[in-house]
């Protein structure tokens, strides 16, 4: 079993070993902070690597940005001919070679409960890939993911935090990125991080609370949470206290929230969170009045100082009833972007909440349905999910681009998904039952690659095009599991320019 509390002596001898068996040293984590030092040794040409079309258009005002294929379900990579991309690419993370040579690239594949290692020669070409993690060693669909650097977050060694989100019961796994792919593995969850349909757990940057470990975790359901696991040693994942967000006049509805308005927040402490089941946990939310959030799908923090590190941004999907064009009483239907101040001096102290972005301020021509966030230093970039709830929308899957420097204004479309509809070959191929609603693929990961590949301003994205569906990709990770029936393709993209 992998665990971070292993005494130091069999971390090291274990670190050396995938080390010296791998060649590999992480550097980045999904979104991350990635200044490091670490740059490679050779300069190299970012292009086009797959065989597939890039499936998302740039938006105007942002034609200047470069997008370039990196991988799909389509390409045959030399060294692992009969390896296949899964599908619904959602969380991910970036490491790289320490002599500069490669780089891997780690992505969950939530339909498939799995997580795959695809490996990149020295001029970003994908060449081997293999499955960390199936169908079996998964047991619940793996969604976002963050990775966990020593640089960074301060673990002794890298950690993919993948969380689990197939009901309440569902845990966080933390895998090694490095390690032996070890695939239908079922002891690597941490109970100590609570049992929800858990979208992502975010460790915040060192700097944000010196010595401690604090992650933030949202809980993808009608209602969600938010979460705080906090620890007194860095990369404790076992001895830590669980938190549950509640406002400190005890209202727990969503819409009583508005934007415009910063509103009082505590945490209250999840005792014997670790034994708990997760039913017993959900139950603990409503006795105790935490806010019930219409689906937290995804967090992170803003990058730069220790201040910044402390300003938190997370999605509330939203929901609907069964004819997804009607509101659920107290819940957000289009969605929001929530802001979360942490205490300066302790991080379950006082604490602010306001709504910066809501999709119900234009319903449908607006935000609709965000899913992943990436956040930098002087933006929020907001990802859709609009095949989720909302049927009324009058576009297809986007990612927005909010101003943090500027509250007011409006976010901005960057990228949309490119279904293409009038082109009669490619919808053979990407939509070949003609499924005709808008917003019908959504996008998985974002998150920033600048300094790793030493070129400013450069971030790879995860889309799941639901349409494209072909036999050959059943059962991508081998686990031969009968559930795991799934035919979609899934792709990525690098795309450069992008204002951090």
């Amino acid at each position: 079993m992998f665990s971070l509390s292993v005494p130091a002596m069999k971390t090291a001898t274990r670190l050396l070993f995938a080390l010296t068996t791998l060649g590999l040293l992480p550097a980045l984590a999904a979104c991350s902070d990635n200044d490091n030092d670490s740059t490679p040794d050779e300069a190299f040409e970012l292009k086009a690597q797959s065989v597939t079309p890039s499936l998302v258009k740039t938006m105007p005002g942002f034609e200047s940005l470069q997008v370039l294929p990196l991988i799909s379900s389509d390409d045959k990579l030399a060294e692992s001919p009969g390896f296949v991309f899964g599908p619904q690419p959602d969380g991910a993370a970036l490491l790289r070679n320490p002599a500069g040579a490669g780089f891997v690239l780690i992505n969950n594949h939530e339909i498939s409960q799995s997580v795959s290692r695809v490996y990149l020669d020295k001029n970003f070409k994908p060449v081997k890939g293999e499955y960390l993690v199936d169908y079996n060693g998964g047991t619940t669909r793996l969604c976002s993911a963050t990775l966990a650097t020593p640089e960074e977050h301060g673990f002794p060694i890298a950690t993919f935090l993948t969380a689990g989100e197939s009901g309440a019961e569902s845990m966080v796994h933390a895998i090694d990125p490095l390690g032996a792919a070890d695939k239908a593995n079922t002891s690597r969850r941490k109970p100590a991080l609570g049992k929800a349909s858990m979208e992502n757990a975010v460790p915040l940057h060192k700097q944000a609370y010196p010595g401690k470990t604090v992650i933030v975790i949202g809980e993808d359901d009608t209602n969600g949470q938010v979460l705080l696991y906090v620890s007194d040693a860095p990369g404790d994942l076992d001895n830590g206290k669980l938190y549950m967000l509640k406002r400190t006049n005890d209202d727990p509805v969503e819409t009583n929230m508005t934007t415009g308005t910063s509103y009082d927040v505590q945490w209250v402490e999840v005792t014997g969170a670790k034994t708990m089941t997760g039913a017993q946990i959900a139950a603990f939310s409503t006795s105790n009045s935490a806010l019930q959030l219409a689906r937290v799908e995804d967090l992170d923090y803003r990058k730069g100082s220790a201040a910044n590190n402390r300003e938190i941004y997370f999605t509330a999907t939203g929901v609907s009833q069964a004819d997804k064009v009607t509101p659920v009483a107290g819940k957000t239907m289009w969605g929001r972007v929530y802001k979360l101040n942490l205490n300066a001096a302790n991080p379950v102290g006082p604490a602010k909440l306001e709504v910066v972005v809501d999709g119900g301020v234009d319903p449908g021509k607006y935000l609709v349905n965000p899913d992943n966030i990436c956040v930098t230093d002087n933006y929020v970039y907001i990802q859709e999910d609009g095949d989720s709830f909302y049927l009324a929308t009058d576009h297809d899957g986007r990612i927005w681009q909010w101003g943090i420097n500027t509250p007011g204004q409006r976010a901005r479309p960057m990228l949309e998904m490119d279904h293409r509809r009038g082109d009669a070959t490619f919808n053979a191929k990407y939509n070949p039952t003609n499924f005709p609603k808008l917003s019908s693929w959504e996008y998985g990961a974002m998150y920033d690659i600048s300094d790793l590949v030493n070129t400013p301003n450069t971030f790879l994205v995860n889309i799941h095009p639901h349409t494209w569906q072909d036999a050959r990709f059943r059962n991508a990770d081998g686990s031969g599991a009968a559930a795991n029936t799934n035919s979609e393709g899934g792709q990525v993209v690098i795309v450069r320019g992008v204002a951090k």
